[in-house]
């Protein structure tokens, strides 16, 4: 199987780079829906979060109220990590059952859509690793556009985040995003004959289709074997 690496920054895109990926017939474990999954009520996340962070962050049905806890996090770097730190094993779990799930349906190519790869150390489970890159400007300019908001708290959560800067430098694959929806059409075409083409023989070993052929493998030669010293 190969475990392709998926992430860039808020409003560079990797969003729409993800459902590109869905649309070809590439399965996608997106860690944003898991993260949602984990802080549902009554959830180990959510007793964890609600603990560390009390319960004026809860709407009136008891579910986390998502925006005014990022409001939180996203101004103060401690409560932000304290925040992953709680998540971050009840998010590993989930993805790692996605991932298993995946494997038992057969599917050779999976993306793994992580926000936080890198800083939660993902990346070292895939290759190629993917990063959707803009330039400063033009995320700033997407993300006040796409939430109205000020150019102050917006510049606040693009600084929360990992530089789109240092991420390129870490990646295999850089999808530059700065231009129009066509532009970002033709390089994802090129990224996806990249990412589907046939497995080197250590992934398919690892495929479903590879440990099978091994069990047969096995069994045939301990069949033979018997047969021979019989």
């Amino acid at each position: 199987m190969r475990i392709v690496g998926l992430t860039g920054g808020i409003s560079s895109g990797k969003s729409t780079v993800s459902n590109l990926f869905k649309s070809h017939g590439v399965p996608v474990v997106d860690a944003d829906l898991i993260a949602r999954d984990v802080l549902k009520k009554g959830t180990g996340g959510w007793k964890k979060v609600v603990a560390a962070f009390g319960e004026d962050i809860l709407q009136a049905n008891g579910e986390v109220d998502r925006p005014k806890l990022g409001q939180i996090v996203f101004t103060d770097p401690t409560k932000r990590q304290l925040l992953n730190r709680l998540l971050a094993p009840y998010i590993s779990s989930g993805i790692f059952w996605e991932i298993v799930k995946l494997w038992m349906r057969g599917f050779k190519v999976i993306v793994l859509d992580v926000p936080l790869l890198f800083e939660a150390k993902m990346d070292k489970w895939t290759k190629p690793i993917m990063v959707v890159w803009v330039d400063p400007e033009t995320q700033l300019k997407r993300l006040m556009e796409r939430d109205r908001t000020s150019e102050e708290d917006a510049q606040n959560r693009i600084n929360a985040q990992m530089s789109l800067d240092l991420k390129r430098t870490k990646a295999d694959i850089v999808i530059d995003n700065t231009g129009s929806r066509e532009d970002l059409n033709e390089n994802f075409r090129k990224v996806l004959f990249e990412v589907t083409k046939p497995l080197t023989w250590t992934e398919f070993g690892l495929s479903r289709q590879g440990a099978l052929l091994v069990f047969v493998s096995v069994v045939v030669g301990v069949l033979i074997c018997r047969k021979i010293q019989c």
